[in-house]
């Protein structure tokens, strides 16, 4: 096979995922904008099914305003807006019902031809949807009534649950029932959040238009709650209002306990699958506390060391260092450990006498060498030589030299190192010795 390394980098890659997700409870929440993009959906469709092969519990939340605008033009009916909720009187309410029941049926038909072009093309995904949200209506606001637009009062999260346990997709429409039989016509957003939210989900996934991207256009891959909240708040914002209603729902959703919260973009293909099995994905994901953390080494973060040392030893980019000598010195280093993962670390050797300290042993997981987490681990061992009285900080390298001129070193002769470290000097290697006072 050509391109077999590939192949077992990715299969190793998401093998973690894999065992990690089975039995997770997840929730995948999209408008109906995602459903009218036939071809898009309808792979995005197959991916929830991958998702059900792994045994992973999942709640489909559903929207319809696009289909609901077209079937009421269609009638030739106006559609109402005030405070950026739909006013939906008797007329609307039966144009809302066709058409999210129309949307459901669709969606379960889609999901029943399992996976297409595979061995489990006849495999029967079973499916299921209900009665399953008590709603209100949320009234009268600002002097406008909103008729049978209502809000989520109560979630029956015993009765999901129990239907998880025997089916593998439960569907949750728009739509919320009254203990007098009325229905009311919800935000999808809403629905999403509160499902989420009872039933503590591991993951919500919301779909939208836009992601959130930095002063580069790159996109943002992870914020805090309650840093997403203040984004979907802020007045200056690239995002959308469909965006930011979402991320604020999902911000909530995390403060409320669901582990993780995910924007999605509906037109990235396979967008479902890379943000869930990939280290980077390619969404927004939204978290509690950051995921992200510079810490302090500890011993039984030695293995993931070794698994971003090694391979820069074996091409002579560093020194090789045994785990012995790794877990003596553990102490020196700090590492950068994203989700549970150490995916950079780096050492710093101090030289009392000659008020200097040594940065050693840089190395970043490959696939966060564009994150900046090298430039966060000098600054970081930076703060700790001030700490203790240093001015200098020194380094030798036999790849890196660029890096370290950009990173306001200077190149210095082997004799500008402490007496202690020149004796150690390996003149056969010939690294290249940088110099930075701090």
């Amino acid at each position: 096979m050509e391109n077999a390394g590939s192949f077992v980098r990715w299969f190793r890659q998401v093998a973690p995922y894999v065992h990690d997700f089975g039995g997770r409870t997840f929730v995948i929440a999209f408008g109906g904008e995602m459903v009218a993009e036939r071809a898009r959906f309808q792979s995005f469709i197959h991916d929830v099914n991958v998702l059900a092969s792994l045994e992973i519990r999942l709640v489909l939340v559903h929207g319809a305003r696009p289909q609901i605008e077209a079937e009421m033009k269609a009638k030739g009916m106006r559609s109402r807006y005030a405070q950026g909720l739909r006013i939906t009187d008797e007329a609307a309410l039966t144009v809302v019902k066709h058409a999210g029941g129309v949307l459901r049926v669709e969606i379960e038909a889609l999901l029943s031809q399992g996976l297409p072009d595979s061995p489990m093309a006849r495999a029967q995904i079973r499916v299921v949807s209900g009665n399953y949200i008590t709603a209100r209506p949320i009234g009268v606001r600002n002097g406008v009534d909103f008729q049978f637009t209502g809000a989520v009062r109560k979630v029956d999260a015993a009765a999901l649950a129990a239907q998880l346990d025997v089916v593998d997709i439960v569907v949750v429409p728009h739509l919320g029932y009254s203990s007098t039989g009325e229905v009311f016509n919800l935000a999808w957003e809403d629905v999403a959040e509160s499902v989420a939210v009872a039933l503590h989900a591991d993951k919500l996934l919301m779909y939208t238009d836009k992601l959130p991207t930095s002063r580069k256009g790159e996109v943002v891959s992870e914020l805090t709650a309650e840093e997403a909240s203040a984004l979907a708040s802020a007045r200056k914002s690239d995002l959308t209002p469909t965006a930011r209603r979402a991320m604020e729902h999902l911000a909530r959703a995390v403060e409320n306990g669901v582990a993780r919260g995910h924007l999605v973009s509906r037109r990235a293909p396979g967008s479902l699958l890379l943000e869930l099995f990939t280290h980077a994905g390619v969404g927004t994901m939204i978290t509690a506390d950051a995921v992200e953390k510079l810490r302090p080494a500890r011993v039984e973060d030695v293995r993931g060391m070794l698994a971003l040392i090694e391979p820069l030893e074996a091409e002579g980019t560093l020194v090789k260092r045994s785990r012995e000598l790794l877990e003596a010195e553990i102490g020196k280093f700090l590492v950068v450990e994203h989700e549970a993962r150490i995916v950079g670390c780096a050492a710093l050797y101090p030289f009392p006498d000659d008020r200097s300290a040594e940065f050693a042993c840089l190395a970043v997981d490959a696939e966060y060498r564009e994150a900046g987490y090298g430039e966060r681990l000098l600054k970081a061992c930076e703060q700790r030589a001030r700490g203790l009285k240093l001015r200098k900080l020194f380094a030798l390298t036999t790849h890196a030299a660029h890096w370290f001129l950009e990173q306001g070193f200077r190149a210095a002769s082997v004799d500008a190192l402490p007496e202690r470290r020149k004796a150690l000097y390996n003149w056969r290697r010939g690294s290249k010795v940088f110099l930075k006072r701090i």
